[in-house]
């Protein structure tokens, strides 16, 4: 029975990974559907590289730096036949899940920079985040690492910060890095004349809605898996996630006016800020979250574009970064005996704890662009952007024999 529980563990796992691998499609194609017609091959491309980029810097350092386990062993002791791996290979299979929840890191920065990066600059930023920044938060929120949750959260502020399945972690740690890459970035070229913004419409609303779907779909993996066996799983996580989804699509039809880009990242808004305390909250407490999520999303979106000039072509700082940091907030308040929850949590550890996640993802974006800017050069220069990274980066179109038939290159 035990071998029988073992196998059902790292099968449910396995399951879980390739939800959260099949996200990444939808990460590439809401940026497809997004970013005008000459850069949707680099759109896709960049995902697809950023993941295998990401696979392997977290296999060689980020997961060592994380949890303490290096992968550096006969395949006999990897599959389970030394200490510190469970059978069947359940470590591996680990090691997979989380992997993908690290690439969804330069993923959601992928849509905030996108139309003017350089792709070897990002390349590189890649590997330093997963490899290095990322495992650093990981480690310290889910692995107890540095004895901050012992030492500050519980000792000091009452309760263990909480994040169940990375509204911080993953989601605020991306948008905030993302918002450190946009402003060494700089906007794209004819994006603000003076101080208005001439915007671009999407070059494809059904590739945006399949991409949000595929990300709705995979998420259900993301977040009710991250229980990681049997007999953690809770279907009280998968309900709220549902209920944050729905919340956060109705809240920005109607902030949005009825925007469908709005729309289909609204739900996307709910599920970011539920992940953080989708095992703990009442589903009405989540359906609140997803709809303050789903209209942070559209007025900071507006806001950043408008007024703060900030060239976020996919709204990943509203839409991760700031959405995340409210789904850490709310997990302490929603969480809460008093409103339905299960407890567990305090408001001030997990104000404490969002604030700091977040504000480590711009220090992290900071430095780490930074570096890749100075080394390659982060910024295509002019005439690649103005010719699109399709051509200038790939020398290819998304549709190469419709170029030709009008006499295009």
């Amino acid at each position: 029975m035990e071998q029988v529980q073992h196998g059902a563990d790292v099968f449910f796992l396995l399951m879980g990974a390739i939800l959260v691998f099949s996200m990444h499609g939808g990460f590439a194609f809401l940026e497809v559907g997004t970013v005008r017609h000459k850069n949707q091959v680099n759109a896709l491309v960049k995902i697809l590289v950023d993941f295998a980029v990401s696979t392997l810097a977290y296999f060689i350092i980020g997961y060592y730096l994380a949890y303490g386990v290096h992968f550096f062993h006969s395949a006999a002791v990897l599959s389970g036949g030394a200490a510190g791996f469970d059978p069947q290979g359940a470590t591996l299979v680990k090691f997979f899940f989380l992997c993908a929840f690290a690439a969804a890191v330069p993923a959601i920065v992928s849509g905030g920079i996108a139309e003017r990066a350089n792709f070897p600059a990002q390349t590189l930023a890649t590997a330093l985040i997963v490899g290095f920044a990322y495992p650093l938060l990981e480690g310290a929120a889910w692995n107890k690492n540095f004895g901050m949750q012992e030492r500050l959260f519980a000792g000091l502020l009452g309760a263990e910060f909480k994040d169940f399945a990375g509204s911080i972690v993953v989601h605020a740690f991306g948008g905030w890095v993302a918002l450190a890459a946009i402003r060494i970035l700089g906007p794209r070229l004819g994006r603000y004349d003076g101080s208005r913004p001439h915007a671009t419409a999407p070059s494809s609303l059904p590739w945006l809605a399949m991409g949000s779907w595929m990300l709705c779909i995979g998420w259900f993996g993301f977040n009710v898996m991250s229980a990681q066996s049997l007999k953690s799983v809770s279907g009280l996580v998968a309900i709220n996630s549902l209920l944050a989804m729905c919340g956060g699509i109705l809240s920005a039809l109607y902030f949005g006016k009825n925007d469908p880009g709005f729309v289909h990242n609204g739900a996307l808004a709910g599920l970011v800020a539920v992940c953080a305390g989708s095992d703990i909250m009442h589903p009405l407490g989540a359906l609140m979250v997803g709809a303050v999520a789903g209209a942070i999303f559209v007025e900071m979106f507006q806001r950043s574009t408008e007024r703060m000039k900030i060239d976020d072509v996919l709204g990943v700082w509203a839409l991760h970064g700031l959405c995340g940091l409210w789904g850490g907030i709310a997990c302490g308040i929603f969480g809460q005996t008093a409103l339905g929850g299960t407890g567990g949590v305090t408001f001030t550890s997990q104000l404490v704890g969002s604030v700091m996640g977040a504000g480590f993802g711009f220090l992290a974006g900071t430095v780490v662009y930074t570096l890749a800017d100075t080394y390659l050069g982060f910024r295509l220069s002019p005439e690649a952007e103005y010719a699109g990274a399709d051509v200038s980066i790939h020398k290819i179109s998304a549709n190469p024999e419709a170029d030709l038939r009008g006499n295009r290159t």
